[in-house]
Formats: structure tokens, sequence, C-alpha cells
């Protein structure tokens, strides 16, 4: 059902100045389970948190290789997502064919803010429905980058994108300055902590449902799932029962998720 008659295609402004078709299209990655990006000066790693239809199926991929020195994950939907991999991971190989190295994050995310923003300028297109934040590791140390449908790519020292991710955000900037020089382990338990934040109260974080990877510095892009997920979800859960049984009540105010 359309808003009005300004949304029928993207070329089309509205009185107040705004594309409507770009705004369905940001609102689309809202709608995705979140992915939370976080970096030191010498790894990067992403969280996502993996939807299933119901409990007959199998929970959906979200992060992707698309080189071994960066990686993808997706919020929004997932056939746009999957495209947009595609797209990455021939220009990381094109670049590795021509120039015998990897492709640097900088030149990576120009191309990609390109594809993205055609989508928004064009009669008969419509913007891709996904938010991305790619993970990476070149000659200029760590990234974390992150798109929306816009065509906006910017770089962060943290990123969230998805569902309720204004909390993980939240958590994030609390935590901004222990990113630096943390561990992987440190940073990987700092990811979950903002994760399990974007979840509803009656909800958990799970080796099915949760998706790890880490790149870095000697450390070529590597995705973990299931068994190996485990470990890491085993250490937040006892750092947050030996916080939550050594606090004594403060009189700080607690932050709920937020949709």
């Amino acid at each position: 059902m359309f808003r009005n008659q300004y949304d029928s295609d993207v070329t089309v402004w509205s009185p107040q100045g705004r594309l409507h078709q770009v705004d369905y299209a940001v609102e689309a990655m809202k709608q995705g389970s979140a992915t939370v990006g976080v970096k030191s000066k010498t790894h990067a790693v992403l969280v996502a948190l993996k939807r299933a239809a119901n409990e007959l199926c199998s929970h959906q991929k979200k992060i992707y290789e698309l080189d071994c020195h960066t990686g993808v994950s997706i919020a929004g939907l997932l056939s746009d997502g999957r495209i947009l991999a595609r797209f990455l991971q021939t220009e990381c190989s094109s670049w590795r064919w021509d120039y015998k190295e990897p492709v640097p994050l900088q030149v990576l995310s120009n191309r990609l803010q390109l594809k993205l923003q055609a989508n928004t300028q064009f009669y008969g297109r419509r913007p891709f429905g996904v938010g991305l934040v790619i993970a990476g590791y070149d000659h200029n140390g760590t990234h974390i980058i992150k798109t929306d449908p816009s065509a906006e790519v910017v770089e962060t020292y943290a990123s969230s994108i998805g569902a309720r991710s204004q909390s993980a955000r939240t958590y994030l900037e609390r935590h901004l300055t222990d990113f630096e020089n943390a561990t992987v382990d440190q940073l990987i338990e700092h990811a979950l902590l903002a994760l399990r934040d974007t979840l509803p109260n009656e909800d958990n974080l799970s080796k099915k449902n949760t998706s790890i990877s880490i790149v870095g510095k000697g450390q070529p892009f590597k995705i973990m799932d299931d068994d190996e997920v485990q470990p890491y979800l085993d250490r937040v859960a006892l750092s947050h029962h030996q916080r939550s049984g050594h606090a004594e009540p403060q009189g700080e105010m607690v932050e709920e998720p937020m949709d």
C-alpha cells in the first residue's frame, strides 16, 4: 500500500524533500536482525544475530567472507544482501587478479558506495533494502565500515545496525575507549554484550542464532558458528553473573532494549 502519490518511484521527490522509496528501504534495514562490528588496533570483529522463519527452518546466514582480509555482515533483505556480497566478492577477486594483492578497504567502500547510489538515482530501480557492516584489515590497519540504503558509507570505530540496534550503539558508546587496546577475546565479549542488548527480554543468545567472525593482523577472515561460538557465550554469561553477583545497587538507571 502506497503512502501517497510521491512514493511510486525513487526519482520522485515529495514536497517535504524526501525520497519515500529510500525511506522504505531504510525501514527494511531496521527490521532486519541486528549485527555489531567493533575493532581494535590489530583486529576487527563482527557478530550477528541469525533468524529462522520457524522451528523447522535452519537459521539464515548473515556473515559472508569477501576475501582473506575482509568480510561483511548484513541486516535487512537477505536477497539484496547476497547480491551486494557477491558484488563485493567479485571486486575483491578482480583487484587481486589485476594487482596481485588484496584490495584496500577504501577502494572497496568507494565502489560499493557508487553501486548503492546508482539505485537511488535512476528511474525503474529501487534502493537496496539492506545495510552492511564490513570488517577488514589492510596496510592502513583495521576497518569497520557501515552502509545504509541511502548510499551513506562511513568508517566507524564500532557500529551496529538492524532491529533494536540503538541499544547496542548505547553500549558501544559507553565502552568505546576500551576497544583500541583490547585483545581478540575482549573484543568478541564486548560485541556479544552489545548484541545481547538488542534481544527482547525473553530471548537469549545461543550457538544456533549467533555468528562470530574475526580478522586482523596475522589472522585471515574466519567465521565461527555453532559449537565454535559456545565458549564465547559461556564466557559472556559467566562475566555477567559475576558482575551482577558482586554489584551493589547504586541507583543507576538501567536502559531497556528499544524497538
